[in-house]
């Protein structure tokens, strides 16, 4: 393995289980809007973009902001409730990764608000050197991840992403970064779309830990 220089997180199901709270919080802060409840599915269609796309894809103009404030304020008070602390072994392996001279930054499809809200329950709103947070009008985390390697000087084979989707697979393909998908939050079904979609695949913390920081 090259030297890795900058290390790039993905924050829903990767630093902590927070898909079932997105999805929750979602649901509850538009069906008044709409007059019915959505599915799942119908929510998990709308990832990729930050929450202000996600609520704007669903919900007309005239209560769009209106729904979207009520959802931070759920997202908030459901987050303490469902998921309150990151995967056991995260902070400690960013931790590791800033003690060892690596630059590791966030790279998240959240918006700035919720992304905040998130960091600031798992207590690790100052343990990235650079937060990128998402966008209303589509994913664009190759995006992020080019701007990474522009602003620090380092080409595609000194930086890694770690995600927990196919998307976060593909994004990093089109910029010729290496994706380390992250398999400890997703079911077995999923975890299978990731293998074969890509070679590495971490099924728990401690692995992609001895991976990236080899003893």
């Amino acid at each position: 393995m090259s030297k890795i220089k900058l290390v790039a997180f993905d924050l829903d199901g990767t630093i902590g289980d927070t898909i079932p709270l997105c999805i929750r919080a979602f649901k509850k802060a538009v069906t008044p809007y709409i007059g019915h409840e959505l599915s799942d599915d119908d929510v998990i269609q709308t990832f990729g973009l930050n929450e202000q796309g996600m609520i704007g894809s669903i919900i007309d103009t005239p209560h769009k902001e209106r729904a979207l404030e009520d959802f931070y304020t759920i997202y908030k008070n459901l987050h303490e409730q469902m998921c309150p602390r990151p995967f056991p072994g995260i902070r400690e392996l960013i931790t590791d990764l800033k003690q060892s001279g690596i630059i590791v930054a966030l790279i998240t499809g959240k918006g700035s608000k919720s992304c905040d809200i998130t960091l600031q329950q798992f207590d690790m709103n100052t343990l990235f050197d650079k937060i990128l947070t998402g966008s209303a009008e589509r994913n664009i985390k190759a995006d992020s991840l080019k701007w990474l390697l522009q602003s620090y000087h380092l080409s595609a084979y000194e930086v890694v992403y770690i995600g927990d989707t196919i998307a976060d697979i593909m994004a990093c393909k089109t910029i010729g970064v290496d994706c380390l998908s992250a398999a400890w939050g997703v079911s077995e079904m999923a975890a299978q779309d990731l293998v074969r979609h890509n070679k590495n695949v971490f099924y728990d913390i401690p692995s992609l830990h001895n991976y990236l920081l080899p003893q």
